[in-house]
């Protein structure tokens, strides 16, 4: 976060970062809020200033920022790419840079709250599923650029994202990319059935 925020938006931030690299590497569950006060460097008080409601919510805003963040990975590469493969080449070697450098630690921390705490928090489970939502509302818009309609995007999307959770899960239980390289190639398959430039 850039030095000229207000401090307090600052610590804010740490806090959420540090919640989020947590529960990449530990899960909902096994992220306790000492370890993340460690991590951030923020006082104890700071915690319950910024999040009143404790663990749970700096849980959502944890899983709001990984929204975030792969929200603007498939925007920029849908942007800069020339072509739907090159998403896909794209998004894949994103996410098997961020296995390989964490020896497979390191999973889909919205997946991780969704398995962990969504049948028991209700809050949590929320949160999760508007990031899925939004994450398949960005690839629906992308692929409605080359003609489909919301009623034929839209299926395709949460296909594409489901393959993506999966592989990543499978990657890490094997401790290697082949599951993501996998679902990389049906995903290039999927777009072939997509009209106009996709299917190119």
């Amino acid at each position: 976060m850039p030095s000229s925020y207000p401090k307090g938006l600052a610590t804010r931030q740490r806090l959420v970062d540090s919640m989020l690299a947590l529960i990449q590497l530990h899960g909902y569950h096994g992220t306790g809020l000492n370890t993340v006060l460690a991590r951030s460097g923020a006082p104890k008080g700071s915690l319950y200033f910024h999040f009143p409601e404790g663990k749970t919510e700096l849980g959502i805003a944890a899983v709001g920022l990984a929204g975030d963040q792969f929200g603007e990975l498939i925007g920029t590469a849908a942007t800069a790419a020339s072509s739907p493969n090159t998403v896909v080449d794209a998004l894949v070697a994103e996410l098997k840079g961020i296995l390989e450098t964490s020896d497979y630690q390191a999973g889909c921390p919205v997946s991780s709250v969704a398995l962990d705490a969504g049948s028991e928090n209700e809050p949590l489970r929320e949160a999760c599923s508007q990031v899925y939502g939004a994450w398949v509302g960005a690839v629906s818009s992308y692929l409605s650029t080359f003609g489909l309609n919301k009623e034929q995007a839209q299926p395709l999307a949460t296909s594409m994202i489901c393959l993506v959770e999966g592989s990543l899960i499978l990657s890490r239980a094997h401790k290697s990319t082949q599951p993501l390289d996998a679902a990389a190639g049906t995903l290039k398959m999927l777009m072939k059935a997509v009209p106009g430039e996709a299917g190119a």
